[in-house]
């Protein structure tokens, strides 16, 4: 689990409660989601030419943010959405766009979002936290610059406390999303397609992934858990607290536990060390991922003020040059892919739900590890690989030692340390300065800092070459891995026999689900396992290369799901890649069967290659692919023997059968006896869809999601695998759809359309809850000649999401004031400084109050656009609180006045009027009392 906020305050405490900021401040942490409410616009909205003295001036001071980026700009017609969201995957497919982005559209996108945080929150403590926006990013809040980004896959944690408002002055996010610039050469998405959350925090708190917990085995066979914490304290005087870990084993008991105390100074950081012993340790591994939770408190005066809880595992990882890897001392071959993040429907803003599909879809493979290519993933994949139990080699995005790049290296390291399922830090891929000088400083370099966050985990990197020279990177690295350079694991075993080496990357086989002849007229590939890139080899051959090889640790299959972008060889009309073991929606190919039987040892297997629908290839020889793990297989067709084979578990087993229609079985046998069996058959015409879900419900708390399966069957029941057909969708209920595929690399179908063809007899709809839902999804599905099917889901009433509260803007607040100087004579309401005179007026803002003792005057003045909703004459001032009497003029016009010298809020119809209007308030303080705009002042509908 990732490191997840637990809040020490009660659940059902209110934020609006009347408790003394004191005390509102002291609450415990809460992480609430900021997933809801978004507002988006597509495309760049740029600045005018800044001209002018006066605009000069305030083009560089803090809060002065232009446009979409301010806190006053219009977005009252922008369309408003949730995240996790991806815009590429909504936009046409362009065949003058970049094949390796999957010929789709990226830009620029710009984000807002409103907060209201109440009065008695002030003196917490708040970070905005954004977990991966494509590609690079610009932060605004309340108008000020607060962060930029330099890459689409780290996260971006942002301490925004100094600049909130409280009340109801409503606080403006802003996010600006440049997708144009790209880090890499496959599809990366565009926009804010990871969760975002509010962090709100008492003063003393534990820093973001501020727990190091990273379980030890040491020479004398005790299990230690050095923990190290990381407290901020963002108060107003020195800070001491007592600082508590527990230690709770995988069934939930307490094992261990330590207290510390601590002082941190004002604005400073300090670090509390509490080493844990763990008896009787329940290790964590691939059969049993068993977790430990680390729970970290902070307490003052006795009251918990902070709560931070962490999962991690007891494990051992060693890599022996001779031999591989080890864990927890026993042999463990890797039997890995590399996947990309995006998913068929939704591009790259996967929802957790479909991501632990995924990763069971690996699981039942055979695979025992993943890398993640090539950059961070989000953190609730982690948890997934934590639970289910996947060896991950975690890799950095940018080989770049500048201190913005090393800063999400470092990024990476300590948000992902304390997962047990990683194994390997890779710092790059396929580097053209692996060999070089400068390379290898860079690696050497950015292998230390790691190492001075995690020495408990090897280096390495994926390497194409370089390995043997003088500057090779390889010379910094724990563990040696190389994509594909079959040709050279002797000799580096050879030239290094006490250096760890793995494949990185290998395979890059070339298969079309469902096709079983090549023809690059369509862009397709035949299923069995013949065609594949230059550079690399058949599933066959790179496994039995890589298996026959003690020293070599395993592999990394490029790639366990096809993905969008990079159509290698093709182009135009491919769209997405072809090399993965399962298409885009996780439909498997040959090559997912094909590495099934050779990565399970533990239940017998057989399958067949290919379906048995060949119409008018009667008597015509069909090649038929055999794959198991038993010892011996037979074939036979429609009972007539056909033959039987040794199995062979690198080459698998073929057969030429004359075709004719019916039923092809095939037997395994071990021993003799019979241990699995399977069969294709010939079916008939389809008749009517079919709709599988992956599960039996949802949870309805607008996150989970789930793919369903769309397929057709004949009046037999039997799925036809060659059938096309369109087929029409309506979601309706407690749920949606949030897209769909099929499998196709050359399809241009809209993806959040309601239509989608079958490929080869399949397609995947995926769909989710409404927030806070509860009651039936229901799918409807419709195609030309065939039956309908209905699926009605039940959508469970679960526990909301903790969320800050989506809240809408449909007003302006008048910002940025200036005040004449006091006069003891009525002044001219109309006068104007000179557009170079930032130093006669001062400025301000609510709660503007000023003594009268140098004079009874003055002007407030502030210029405002109005929302064009409220434009038209509809729209009413209301100065919430205005204290002695006043003069309400706009644009030159008086437009209201106020008699009375008690504060008092106060409504002035807003005349019609586009653009810029200038609001002046000249108020009037009665001696002895003080005068001015007090309360906020609001552009907003008539009541």
């Amino acid at each position: 689990m990732s490191a997840t906020a637990v809040s020490a305050a009660t659940a059902t405490a209110s934020p609006a409660s009347s408790a003394s900021s004191a005390s509102s401040a002291s609450a415990g942490r809460e992480r609430l989601s900021l997933d809801r409410g978004w507002l988006f616009h597509l495309g760049d909205i740029t600045s005018p030419e800044v001209k002018g003295h006066g605009a000069s001036y305030g083009y560089g001071k803090a809060g002065f943010a232009w446009g979409p980026a301010g806190t006053t700009y219009d977005d009252g017609d922008w369309r408003k959405l949730a995240l996790p969201h991806d815009w590429a995957v909504e936009g046409p497919f362009d065949p003058n766009g970049n094949l390796a982005q999957g010929y789709r559209p990226r830009g620029v996108g710009w984000y807002r979002r409103y907060v209201r945080l109440e009065p008695a929150e002030r003196g917490r403590q708040f970070e905005l936290q954004l977990d991966a926006i494509a590609t690079n990013a610009t932060v605004w809040v309340n108008g000020i610059l607060v962060h930029r980004n330099w890459s689409g896959y780290n996260g971006n944690n942002i301490n925004i406390t100094p600049y909130m408002r409280y009340g109801d002055e409503l606080n403006t996010i802003a996010v600006r999303a440049d997708a144009v610039p790209m880090e890499g050469w496959w599809y990366e998405g565009a926009g804010i397609y990871r969760h975002a959350w509010l962090v709100k925090r008492a003063p003393l708190h534990v820093v973001t992934d501020g727990v190091h917990a990273v379980p030890r085995l040491g020479r004398d066979g005790r299990w230690t858990i050095p923990v190290a914490v990381t407290l901020r304290n963002g108060g107003h005087a020195p800070a001491a607290a007592v600082v508590e870990v527990q230690l709770h084993d995988p069934v939930g008991k307490l094992v261990a536990s330590r207290r510390n105390t601590v002082a941190v100074p004002v604005l400073a950081q300090a670090v509390s060390t509490l080493p844990l012993t763990v008896a009787r340790p329940a290790l964590w591994s691939l059969e049993t991922p068993q977790l430990y939770r680390v729970t970290t408190r902070v307490l003052q005066d006795g009251k918990a003020v902070d709560e931070v809880s962490l999962d991690t595992g007891l494990r051992t990882v060693r890599f022996d040059p001779a031999r591989g890897v080890f864990l927890n001392g026993q042999h463990v071959k890797l039997q890995g892919v590399s996947i990309h993040q995006d998913h068929a429907g939704v591009g790259v803003a996967v929802p957790d739900a479909i991501w632990a599909y995924r990763l069971r879809r690996l699981k039942e493979l055979g695979a025992n590890a993943i890398r993640f290519t090539h950059g961070a993933i989000a953190s609730e994949v982690l948890d997934l690989a934590d639970r289910m139990g996947f060896l991950v080699m975690d890799e950095n995005r940018n080989f770049n030692m500048s201190p913005d790049y090393m800063a999400q290296l470092e990024w990476l390291v300590r948000r992902d340390r304390h997962h047990p399922s990683v194994i390997m830090w890779s710092m790059f891929n396929e580097e053209p300065m692996q060999s070089t000088e400068a390379g290898y400083e860079m690696a050497r370099n950015m292998a230390a800092a790691v190492k001075a966050l995690d020495d408990t985990r090897p280096v390495t990197a994926a390497m194409n070459g370089g390995f043997f020279g003088k500057y090779s990177v390889g010379h910094a690295l724990d563990v040696v891995g190389a994509n594909y350079q079959v040709d050279v694991y002797d000799k580096f075993h050879q030239t290094f026999p006490d250096v760890p080496f793995t494949s990185s990357e290998d395979t890059s086989g070339f298969m079309t689900r469902g096709v079983y002849t090549t023809d690059h007229s369509k862009n397709v590939f035949a299923s069995y396992d013949d065609d594949f890139a230059t550079w690399g080899n058949s599933h066959r051959d790179a496994w039995e290369a890589i298996d026959r090889r003690p020293f070599v640790a395993g592999g990394f299959v490029w790639t366990g799901f096809d993905y969008r972008g990079e159509p290698t060889p093709n182009a135009w009309p491919s769209v997405n890649s072809v090399f993965g073991i399962m298409d885009l929606n996780g439909f498997a190919k040959t090559a997912y069967y094909l590495h099934q039987v050779q990565w399970i040892k533990s239940r017998p297997l057989v399958h067949i290659a290919p379906h048995w629908n060949w119409p008018g290839q009667e008597g015509k020889p069909v090649r038929v692919m055999v794959m198991s793990n038993a010892e011996t297989i037979a074939l036979s067709l429609n009972g007539r023997a056909l033959g039987q084979q040794p199995v062979d578990p690198y080459r698998m087993n073929y057969f030429n059968v004359p075709y004719a229609p019916g039923r092809l079985e095939a037997i395994a046998y071990r021993g003799g006896r019979e241990v699995a069996r399977t069969s294709v058959e010939t079916t008939g015409a389809a008749v009517r869809l079919d709709l599988v879900p992956d599960r039996d419900a949802l949870d309805g708390d607008g996150r989970d999601a789930m793919p369903v399966t769309v397929r057709v069957l004949d009046a037999q029941g039997r799925a036809v695998p060659v059938d096309q057909s369109l087929v029409t969708f309506q979601v309706s209920g407690a749920g949606k759809s949030i897209g769909h595929g099929n499998g196709d690399p050359t399809s241009h179908e809209d993806e959040k359309g309601a239509t989608r063809h079958l490929f080869n007899g399949l397609a995947q709809l995926i769909v989710q809850s409404h927030d806070d839902s509860a009651g039936d999804l229901v799918i409807d599905a419709a195609a030309p000649g065939l039956a309908p099917a209905r699926l009605v889901l039940p959508v469970r009433r679960v526990a909301p999401v903790l969320a800050q509260p989506a809240v809408e803007a449909p007003f302006n607040t008048v910002n940025y004031w200036r005040l004449s100087p006091a006069s003891a004579t009525r002044p001219d309401p109309g006068q104007q400084l000179a557009d170079f005179d930032m130093n006669t007026w001062e400025a301000g803002e609510p709660p503007m109050l000023r003594p009268v003792e140098a004079g009874a005057f003055r002007i407030f003045r502030a210029s405002f656009t109005p929302r064009r909703q409220l434009a038209d004459g509809s729209g009413t001032l209301h100065f919430l609180r205005l204290a002695g009497k006043a003069e309400i003029w706009l644009d030159g016009q008086l437009i209201g006045r106020k008699d009375e010298w008690a504060p008092a809020a106060l409504r002035v119809k807003l005349p019609a009027g586009d653009g810029s209007r200038q609001l002046s308030v000249l108020v009037e303080g009665a001696p002895g009392q003080a005068a001015g705009v007090e309360g906020l002042v609001r552009v907003e509908p008539a009541p």
